[in-house]
């Protein structure tokens, strides 16, 4: 330990030696550097890869969400076209069903009609029938009346003669 005029101990830790602080700043320079270049660049990396990737995520998510829309409206054209379509396949079977109604209608009227006229030509037959049945009978029973009456015999001639005038009577008389 040195005396009080001298340099003290406590001075020398304090001085300021040039050698020291350019030794110290050529640390804090190669310390700099190595954490630029090891650490500083890599993490700048790093950070740049995962924005990129960030934004690729959302790249891919817009690009998604513009697919899944235009999905989503070519689906709604489909349905309204399927709409459009099953609308027209009802309107078309119903005009369909319509015609054949209208049809079977038309046939069973023809059908009817056709019943009635058979029914009217065979009433008419039968009315025709039971007109010569009748006459046959009147013949038969004014032929075997006017033998009565006249206690001869009628030739053919004289038999149709007044059946004739008979049935014209019968014919007046309605």
């Amino acid at each position: 330990m040195e005396t009080y005029f001298g340099t003290p101990e406590y001075l020398e830790i304090i001085s300021v030696n040039i050698w020291t602080i350019l030794a110290s700043l050529a640390n804090l320079g190669i310390l700099y550097w190595g954490l630029k270049k090891f650490l500083y660049k890599p993490v700048k990396n790093v950070i740049a890869a995962r924005q990129a990737e960030l934004q690729a995520q959302y790249d891919a998510a817009a690009a998604a969400e513009q697919a899944a829309n235009e999905s989503r409206d070519a689906y709604v054209a489909k349905l309204d076209g399927a709409q459009a379509e099953a609308d027209g396949i009802i309107h078309e079977a119903t005009a369909t069903a319509n015609r054949r109604g209208e049809k079977i209608v038309a046939e069973a009227r023809e059908k009817a009609a056709g019943i009635v006229r058979q029914g009217e030509l065979e009433a008419e037959m039968e009315k025709k029938k039971a007109q010569e049945s009748i006459r046959r009978d009147i013949t038969e029973v004014s032929a075997a009346l006017a033998e009565q009456l006249l206690g001869r015999e009628m030739t053919s001639k004289d038999h149709d003669a007044l059946i004739d005038s008979f049935l014209q009577g019968i014919g007046d008389a309605q």
